[in-house]
């Protein structure tokens, strides 16, 4: 007996079954079922489980930042996020190899390749957390909008692109904020290269079924990340080359963050040794 293969149909069929599992549990919910589903009291399923796996500082840090936000999103005012360039990398079909498609890009943990590819970054572990804010609603939460992003590797490559890992695709994948406009991924840092400051690509789309097409993106933009930092990671192995190429860059002199970076400059939280946690506020 043959059975039909549920892999590798796509991002498409992804979330086709992810939506059609959220409203078998919204069904269950309503008829006092829930308990036969293992939710307990724990909502967010793998996203918990996500947050646990954060530096203790990092995630506490990251915690009380989501919070102020939240806090402060009634009546509040804030600047949209600075659109910036894709880069000549962006791997989401606007040039070149289109991941937005493959299946398995949906996930937190991008240090690994999906599909056929079976490569893993190397390098300090980085916690990424960006929280949504709705510019046209008083910068409340965004809520079920998704972000793309990704990131060089500590060699300063680009997976899809860069000879020597073209046919990886790590260091790239999906996210969906949550009720407070939050969403992680768990990253390594990424390497400073020659004319550019260290720095992490990302896209902003209205929804996760949306994300199959650059199309329909609302936002691109990138985050800094601080030179003390920096400084810190790439006195560590693997990443030596990163050393010069930051002494001859600054914020004020890269050819993105020049025109201004108080938006998009990360804050980091954290030690090398333990891991490091970078979060930003990301109004659209």
């Amino acid at each position: 007996m043959q059975h039909d293969d549920i892999f590798d149909r796509g991002l498409q069929f992804d979330i086709s079954a992810l939506l059609e599992r959220r409203k078998v549990l919204g069904l269950l919910a309503g008829a006092g079922l829930a308990t036969l589903a293992g939710c307990g009291s724990d909502s967010t399923g793998t996203a918990s489980n996500t947050s646990s796996s954060r530096p203790p500082s990092a995630s506490s840090s990251a915690g009380a930042s989501a919070s102020s936000a939240g806090a402060s999103a009634s009546g509040a005012t804030c600047a949209e996020i600075p659109e910036e360039t894709a880069g000549p990398y962006p791997g989401d079909g606007s040039n070149g190899p289109n991941i937005l498609t493959e299946s398995g890009v949906v996930r937190s943990d991008i240090r690994s390749s999906v599909g056929s590819a079976s490569g893993t970054a190397e390098g300090v572990p980085l916690t990424v957390d960006l929280t949504l804010l709705d510019t046209s609603k008083d910068c409340s939460a965004l809520s079920g909008a998704a972000v793309y992003l990704w990131q060089c590797d500590r060699d300063g490559n680009y997976s899809m692109y860069s000879e020597s890992i073209a046919s990886e695709n790590y260091l790239r994948g999906v996210q969906e904020s949550d009720g407070e406009g939050k969403l992680t991924f768990k990253s390594v840092f990424p390497a400073c290269y020659t004319g550019r400051w260290p720095h992490i690509h990302f896209e902003v789309y209205p929804s996760l079924a949306r994300t199959t097409s650059p199309d329909h993106k609302i936002a691109v933009s990138q985050i800094a990340l601080p030179r003390d930092i920096c400084e810190a990671v790439y006195a560590t192995d693997g990443y030596s080359q990163s050393v010069h190429n930051l002494s001859q860059v600054s914020l004020d002199s890269d050819g993105i963050f020049g025109d201004g970076h108080t938006s998009q400059l990360g804050t980091v939280t954290g030690s090398v040794s333990s891991g490091l946690a970078v979060s930003l506020s990301v109004a659209v």
